[in-house]
């Protein structure tokens, strides 16, 4: 369960009449997230999620998430929008921690997508990059591939206990990016970790998106990569190419790729599943087994990454030209 920072009735109630809404009727610990301390809140008001910044999340990255999430609410995007207190401020402290309101967002994310899913979340996806041209604010990506390196450093010694071998393939994988990572592709506001936990539907309609904690600049092509990773991977790790024509065609229905992104794509692919890897193995040694929350098993990863390692052309995604 990811709540790091317990919070009292006496310390929650105050917080709450101060950015006036209403009598605090009752609030739990959500389970979902593994970087800060989130509570789902009911006041007279209505329903709200509050949000305890942990010490991973740098309180000069606030500024542009909040700003962020008002900038897309303006563009009609569905995310949560922040609640600004008496002030006319989004962030307070509660129990000792940085902390925001933000609005609840009404849905349920899919245990297993399905090809519709796939195809409301690639339109969602563009939607987003499209709606985030205009932000003026800029966060470099931390999590890129002068990142990758960095963290690897802190488990390369210990990468073999996750799986025999697993260090000889994140060195030859980094060193092959190195080379290969395109440069001069479009860039803009990216979401970063569209998972499906972080996307709400009721019934087959998307209903919002959330979690915009990794959201930075870089390219939108990367990102659509990371959801290609995300959502259309059986549980098994096997490649499901229904899923992938579906997410991407609905993607390029509003955003077509250029030549040079669709070019770049089997490596972008690549790089995403290597992102989740190095940060899963990273978490997976280095986590508490004791901790409230579970680390993801990083060799889901391994298996994307070798499938990607086969690839050679964007076709073979499902990734068709678009004229």
């Amino acid at each position: 369960m990811a709540v790091y920072t317990e919070v009292t009735d006496d310390e929650l109630a105050p917080l709450i009449a101060d950015y006036g809404l209403g009598e605090l009727l009752s609030y739990k610990g959500i389970a979902e997230g593994v970087e800060n301390t989130n509570f789902l809140v009911h006041t007279t008001q209505g329903t709200f999620i509050l949000t305890l910044y942990e010490r991973r999340v740098d309180p000069a990255d606030l500024p542009f998430f909040l700003g962020l999430l008002e900038h897309l609410n303006k563009g009609g995007i569905s995310c949560p929008l922040p609640v600004r207190n008496r002030k006319g401020e989004v962030l307070s402290t509660v129990a000792g921690r940085t902390a925001a309101v933000v609005t609840f967002l009404e849905g349920v994310w899919p245990r297993r997508p399905r090809p519709t899913h796939c195809a409301a979340v690639g339109r969602a996806l563009a939607e987003l990059h499209l709606a985030g041209e205009s932000f003026a604010m800029v966060r470099e990506n931390a999590l890129g591939l002068s990142g990758w390196h960095a963290l690897y450093e802190r488990f390369a010694s210990r990468a073999d206990e996750i799986a025999p071998g697993l260090s000889t393939l994140i060195s030859y994988e980094l060193a092959y990016l190195d080379r290969a990572w395109p440069k001069g592709l479009p860039t803009g506001v990216i979401h970063a970790d569209l998972f499906p936990d972080n996307v709400f539907f009721i019934g087959d309609t998307l209903s919002g998106l959330i979690d915009f904690y990794f959201a930075c600049n870089d390219a939108w092509a990367y990102d659509l990569a990371i959801c290609l990773n995300a959502w259309c991977f059986e549980p098994d790790c096997s490649f499901n190419a229904t899923k992938g024509r579906a997410l991407l065609a609905a993607y390029q229905s509003l955003r077509p790729l250029t030549a040079a992104e669709r070019q770049a794509f089997p490596v972008l692919a690549r790089g995403a599943a290597l992102r989740f890897l190095v940060t899963r193995a990273h978490d997976w040694l280095h986590t508490d087994r004791n901790a409230l929350v579970k680390p993801h098993d990083p060799n889901a990863y391994v298996r994307r990454l070798r499938f990607h390692q086969e690839v050679e052309q964007a076709s073979e995604y499902g990734l068709e030209r678009i004229s």
